[in-house]
């Protein structure tokens, strides 16, 4: 066998997850045993789920999974069949959209093309029957928060896409929500775009201290602002925890899937952590190479676990088509058939 350097391993999650938070603070949202079926499908199966002052949950799964219903129902737009919505310790299930004093964000920003930015801006406040004189001043400030003072008088069809998605965020929180709903709000941006819009969303939500319900596909997108996850599938919340809990052992097959998580299988989920070039290792036959911005992405064919992925440090390329592995069995997540999942405050 060729001999082959000591390399080390990248043990970084796969995606940065935001600073956690010390301790829970008020629960300002509660969903209790929330149901809904249409005809015979099944899109929220006793759904229960809290968030607090300050902080976002994400609702992760795919499409078809019941996660924009669920938010429907925050919104009072969709009626549960049963079950109940609390907000700031009111019960808010028949209460109207209208009045729940709630900000819905959507994926097509859903502004008006006819208003200028700053009259976008101001919309909510106008049909709060705020003087002129303080809609004009608030607004302004709003757009200089966000960058956008300069744009005041542009119409959103003139405006990029990632100046609309920051018009749709000032306009969403100016009129103060006790609650921000997104729904897919940054999945048509660009990668750069996507993470500016993170931060400022983050630093607004934290600033103004309420609660916000994230529905999106993209664990990235959930890791990035999240400080909670519930993991949906098939109307039912899977796993429910912090980004770095759900990342660090996921409860099933499906859960790691969702999460994106390589070296799955219906069995188990091997850490890309656990694996590590040995030169006591198995050989493995080398599949691809694939360099990333820091690092490259090793695929493999393993005998005993099949192809698996692992991160190398940059510019260390194992030599030859093989490389020996070590996999560290004590890391590996092997999944329960009937799995406690952690409780859902």
């Amino acid at each position: 066998m060729q001999k082959i350097k000591q390399y080390k391993t990248i043990n970084a999650p796969p995606f940065p997850f935001p600073d956690s938070r010390k301790g829970r603070l008020k629960p300002m949202l509660r969903l209790t045993d929330i149901c809904k079926r249409f005809d015979s499908k099944t899109v929220a199966d006793r759904i229960s789920l809290t968030v607090s002052a300050g902080e976002t949950l994400a609702v992760l799964g795919r499409s078809g999974c019941g996660k924009s219903t669920l938010l429907k129902i925050i919104a009072g737009i969709v009626k549960p069949d049963s079950g109940e919505v609390w907000l700031d310790g009111q019960d808010i299930t028949a209460v109207p959209p209208e009045k729940r004093n709630v900000s819905l964000m959507f994926q097509d920003y859903a502004l008006f093309p006819h208003l200028t930015a700053q009259e976008n801006v101001g919309f909510g406040l106008k049909m709060r029957h705020l003087p002129k004189a303080e809609i004009e001043a608030q607004t302004m400030q709003a757009l200089r928060d966000i960058g956008l003072e300069n744009e005041a008088r542009r119409k959103p069809g003139s405006l990029s896409g990632g100046e609309q998605q920051r018009l749709a965020l000032a306009r969403a929180l100016i009129i103060k929500p006790s609650l921000l709903l997104l729904d897919e709000a940054f999945s048509s941006l660009d990668t750069h775009l996507r993470h500016n819009l993170y931060r400022l969303t983050d630093e607004s939500i934290r600033r103004q201290n309420i609660p916000a319900v994230l529905v999106t596909h993209s664990p990235e997108e959930a890791a990035a602002l999240a400080d909670h996850i519930a993991l949906m599938h098939e109307g039912r919340i899977l796993q429910y925890g912090t980004p770095a809990e759900l990342f660090r052992r996921p409860a099933d097959a499906q859960a790691a899937r969702l999460l994106g998580l390589p070296n799955t299988d219906d069995a188990r989920h091997i850490p890309t952590h656990a694996i590590r070039p040995d030169p006591q290792g198995t050989p493995c036959r080398i599949l691809s190479l694939t360099p990333l911005p820091d690092s490259l992405r090793l695929t493999f064919a393993h005998p005993e676990y099949g192809e698996l992925t692992t991160l190398l440090p940059a510019g260390q390329l194992p030599a030859g088509d093989t490389v020996p592995i070590h996999i560290d069995k004590g890391q590996i997540v092997w999944f329960e058939t009937f799995a406690k999942f952690p409780k859902i405050p």
